[in-house]
């Protein structure tokens, strides 16, 4: 295209005659957004990927070396559980929400708030209880997008298993309430915080908050 053309051009799109404005308009409108829409789903892929989540060492060197030896990472069936399957909602405003929360991790991550083995280790048990309740609030949902209740075949499952689950589904339990631990350590205390987490989640005067707190302040100065 010859200077002259391109010239014109630039000066139509920026000054197009008042028949072409609405329609220009409504045309720049649409290819935008779909520019737009596409790489913001991109980007939010990206950030949904397992390489994205052990992109920092405080999750590479730590829990994701745990579930490396679970049967989330290796079983039989070949199929693999990844950090954003159980971490990030699948439904999109969910999704959306998780997002916007983590924005407090990042920022965690800026202050190097867990960026040694110490300090990791030294909040592993308030990082546990975030996770619990949230799986408690939405009824394990990251679990059963993989495992569907109904679809359970208790006669091929050990009878010790069959007989916990068909108690806990009568019982109104979900999945986190019986499964801490099953994909990353325990880590210490964490029977007596889930305990005062599930009274604090029943509203039956528990506070996993004071509780953490007090904790703290038993524990040896360094």
């Amino acid at each position: 295209m010859s200077e002259g053309k391109f010239a014109r051009l630039w000066r139509w799109f920026w000054s197009p005659p008042a028949r072409w404005s609405l329609g220009a308009l409504l045309i720049l409108g649409f290819v935008g957004g779909i520019v737009f829409w596409g790489g913001f789903n991109t980007a939010l892929e990206v950030t949904n990927r397992e390489e994205f989540c052990i992109g920092c060492h405080e999750m590479k060197n730590n829990v994701y070396q745990e579930l490396r030896n679970t049967v989330h990472y290796t079983n039989r069936s070949g199929v693999r559980a990844t950090c954003p399957d159980c971490h990030v909602p699948h439904d999109w405003f969910a999704k959306m929400k998780r997002k916007i929360q983590a924005s407090n991790e990042v920022l965690h991550k800026i202050l190097g708030t867990i960026d040694t083995p110490e300090k990791f280790a030294a909040h592993r048990l308030e990082l546990a209880t975030h996770e619990w309740r949230r799986m408690k609030a939405t009824d394990s949902q990251a679990c059963r997008n993989c495992h569907n209740f109904k679809q359970m075949d208790f006669s091929v499952q050990e009878k010790r298993a069959a007989d916990a689950h068909q108690s806990a589904f009568a019982a109104g339990k979900t999945c986190i309430d019986c499964h801490k631990g099953i994909a990353h350590r325990l880590p210490d205390h964490a029977i007596e915080a889930a305990a005062v987490l599930d009274k604090e989640m029943a509203g039956q005067g528990g506070d996993i908050e004071a509780y953490l707190k007090s904790l703290k302040e038993a524990a040896p100065s360094p």
